[in-house]
């Protein structure tokens, strides 16, 4: 009978594996005290304990840092993503379920982001990082799924998926900003923009 060897990562991979961590750690808590563009390296180093040595080890920049820390959410949010595809029966089933999810997903994370960020201070906007892209590429994937069973709602893939997802991020990032969050509200109207346009949202009390 064959032996199953189960590999143990080593202190050096260990050690390595931390210092990622807490500088990923402290970059969060920087940039959501001080804003991006004020928040330097010399910021995160000294919230880390790490040296600036230890910190040009792993990484080059606070930009770099930053798309680390965006690939970190996305990987964590893409499981998530799937569960509700495998969930969803047409398009406004996962759509909703899918804007839902990624809505409470912000939520939480704004607990370790944007807490007392400056007023007039903004994060960097994201940019499209490995990680994120895949998130993309799930999303266009279950769209292409769901329109192979249902031809009469058959568009352009790219686009849909291209409009959806920038339609939610900025929704998205402004429900960030309101307080009270209110994620069943602005769930609500990223759908009802979708699937109709401006005649299907929920008109305003005068």
């Amino acid at each position: 009978m064959s032996q199953v060897v189960l590999y143990a990562p080593g202190k050096r991979e260990q050690t390595k594996a931390a210092n990622r961590l807490a500088i990923l750690d402290a970059a969060r808590e920087v940039f959501g005290e001080l804003g991006f563009e004020t928040a330097t390296v010399r910021d995160i180093v000294r919230r880390s304990g790490l040296s600036v040595g230890a910190f040009y080890n792993y990484y080059r920049s606070k930009e770099e840092v930053f798309d680390a820390l965006a690939d970190d959410g996305a990987r964590r949010f893409k499981p998530i993503l799937q569960a509700q595809s495998a969930k969803a029966t047409d398009f406004e089933s996962y759509l909703r379920a899918a804007v839902r999810a990624y809505f409470d997903f912000i939520a939480a994370e704004q607990q370790s982001w944007l807490v007392d960020l400056p007023e007039a201070e903004t994060l960097a906007s994201v940019r499209n990082t490995p990680e994120i892209l895949a998130v993309f590429e799930e999303v266009r994937r279950v769209f292409a799924g769901i329109m192979d069973r249902d031809l009469s709602a058959k568009v352009d893939i790219d686009y849909l998926a291209a409009s959806c997802i920038a339609v939610a991020r900025e929704i998205g990032d402004r429900m960030i900003e309101r307080q009270p969050v209110d994620v069943p509200a602005a769930t609500d109207f990223v759908v009802r923009l979708i699937l109709g346009g401006l005649p299907n949202l929920p008109r305003l009390s005068p």
